[in-house]
């Protein structure tokens, strides 16, 4: 597979010339190796994935190190988290040389551990999702962003079932010791059907026949290994009774339409989750665009008691964005309303901006007011301006 510019490379780059050492994770074959293989090509690569390696690292770390000259890439680090010491030793004799010590991981909490008890001040930790629809084109709301996926579409079916059962295999029990596998692979289906609804643990444990612990602890799995993202609601003092229970999406389109079993184009137009899905993918590219600029990740929804809601807010260019996503390609007016309510709610702190984000098409406008202060945007319209440089070029 070709190389796809990644937007967070930027922030690579500055990292190599301020840390001696940097750490990337991330969803499992997000595409960390091929970004760090091709950003450092002088790097030696190590894969600790491999039994006999990883036997050799743990014996004899020292003796392991001293047979490589950095720059060096770990692959999968989390495998030996044992290196981090011995490589902050390393660092600490040479601490002018940056860029030297590069590390992957798919386990963010084992592996955080490991950074934050060896590395910290020493090591740029940064995070790479999927590819955003600025990356490529080619990401769509059936695909996803997953790479080998965006690049051999006909496959995705196989693939997301392989990917299931490696990310069982590997993280979940990396992580959690499941009993159940195939129970856990029934709660994945389950919780794809609530994409995009407010969490509630006892609805998911109880078709399941698992306490609601259990519910929160394999929450707690797809979390860390970034799986699903989980979306906080949106407090201020507005006078307003609020719904305090975040909402939850699988992080990737491509892979809720596969547990939903929707494989063409074709199903997915038909398909009742359509509206889900889409809001789904919204909050993916505004977590990707954060997190590709080194931001750390802020987006938040609206409830309250009386059924008044707004999909997102996030801050952005020193306020709040506020988004209504819409998987029609016709908007109207009406689309606005909630917002324009909320807006009014909020006093003396308006959000600084107010869009409806579409599905587009080629008889849409690119951009149109729909009421004083809000406007509609294809979703690329809407990815380009997420990025406060782009959005300084319009």
């Amino acid at each position: 597979m070709s190389f796809v510019p990644r937007a967070i490379l930027p922030q690579v780059a500055a990292a190599a010339r301020h840390y001696p050492a940097i750490v990337i994770t991330g969803p499992r074959r997000a595409g960390k190796t091929f970004l760090l293989r091709h950003a450092f090509r002088q790097a030696r690569y190590i894969l600790l994935e491999d039994p006999d390696l990883q036997a050799r690292a743990r014996a004899d770390p020292r003796g392991f190190l001293d047979q490589l000259r950095p720059p060096v890439l770990f692959d999968e680090i989390q495998n030996v988290p044992e290196l981090f010491d011995y490589v902050r030793t390393r660092i600490d004799q040479a601490p002018r040389k940056m860029g030297q010590w590069l590390f992957t991981g798919s386990q963010e909490a084992p592996l955080m551990r490991g950074v934050s008890e060896s590395m910290a001040g020493r090591a740029a930790i940064l995070q790479l999702l999927p590819f955003s629809v600025s990356e490529s084109p080619r990401v769509t709301l059936l695909l996803g962003g997953h790479p080998e996926v965006v690049a051999h579409p006909k496959g995705r079916t196989l693939w997301f079932a392989s990917y299931i059962q490696t990310y069982l295999e590997r993280d979940v029990r990396g992580v959690l010791n499941i009993r159940d596998p195939a129970a856990f692979r029934r709660f994945l289906a389950l919780l794809a059907s609530r994409h995009g609804q407010v969490l509630n643990r006892s609805d998911l444990a109880a078709p399941l026949g698992v306490t609601v612990p259990t519910i929160g602890e394999w929450l707690q799995v797809l979390e860390i290994t970034g799986q699903v993202m989980i979306v906080p609601p949106y407090f201020e003092n507005f006078g307003k009774r609020l719904i305090k229970s975040p909402k939850i999406y699988l992080g990737d389109s491509g892979l809720a339409c596969h547990l939903l079993g929707i494989h063409s184009q074709a199903e997915l137009e038909r398909s009742p989750f359509l509206g889900a899905l889409w809001e789904g993918f919204v909050a993916a590219e505004i977590l990707k665009s954060q997190v590709n600029q080194g931001r750390t990740k802020e987006l938040y929804y609206f409830r309250d008691q009386q059924g008044l809601e707004i999909d997102f807010l996030f801050p952005h260019g020193g306020g709040v964005w506020m988004v209504e996503s819409k998987a029609s390609r016709t908007v109207q007016p009406a689309m606005a309303r909630p917002m324009l309510s909320l807006r009014e709610a909020m006093g003396s702190r308006p959000p600084r901006r107010l869009s409806v984000v579409h599905r587009s098409s080629p008889s849409q406008p690119a951009t149109r007011a729909l009421a004083p202060g809000v406007d509609a945007l294809p979703l690329e319209d809407f990815v380009r301006q997420l990025s406060p440089q782009k959005q300084a070029r319009s």
